[in-house]
């Protein structure tokens, strides 16, 4: 099905909150056979299945204007010190739940990575702010590594 999984989530209609989405979409036109890309409104139960056939999963969002950050972060997900047993099993923001979820009914664990832009403007709309609109560049080229990254791994890894 191929290496990479690629989950921008967001609302769309909420201006910054889209970015996740954006970059998925822009990620999906590069047509790589080995990267998929899923625009989703949110984290679903659903989306385990697809995470256990992948070796890497990529979270893209947004985060709120308030959590003071001036650029793009990306972040291995670490399952240690994680609730394996979250409260709710159904929609959730936390990429952390879906991998245990995966984890534990597909016996399957993906590198898994949690792109964070930043955002600053969260009203009703469909325009990204100056500083998302950069997110989403920085966004790609950190994606772009991870993706080149794992295929060098796979190339190693045969001979």
């Amino acid at each position: 099905m191929g290496h990479c999984l690629v989950i921008g989530y967001g609302n769309t209609l909420r201006s910054d909150d889209g970015v996740g989405p954006q970059v998925a979409e822009l990620v999906a036109a590069w047509q790589l056979p080995e990267v998929r890309s899923r625009v989703v409104h949110q984290l679903a139960p659903e989306l385990a299945a697809e995470m256990a056939e992948v070796e890497t999963v990529i979270f893209v969002d947004a985060v709120t204007p308030d959590a003071v950050l001036t650029g793009v972060t990306v972040s291995n997900i670490d399952l240690s010190g994680a609730d394996p047993y979250p409260q709710r099993l159904g929609h959730t923001s936390d990429p952390r739940s879906l991998l245990f979820l995966t984890q534990h009914l597909y016996q399957a664990r993906p590198t898994a990575y949690w792109v964070l832009l930043p955002t600053e403007n969260l009203d009703f709309g469909e325009q990204f702010s100056p500083l998302a609109e950069a997110g989403i560049e920085s966004a790609l080229n950190e994606i772009r590594k991870i993706v080149l990254s794992g295929k060098r791994r796979k190339v190693i890894g045969r001979r």
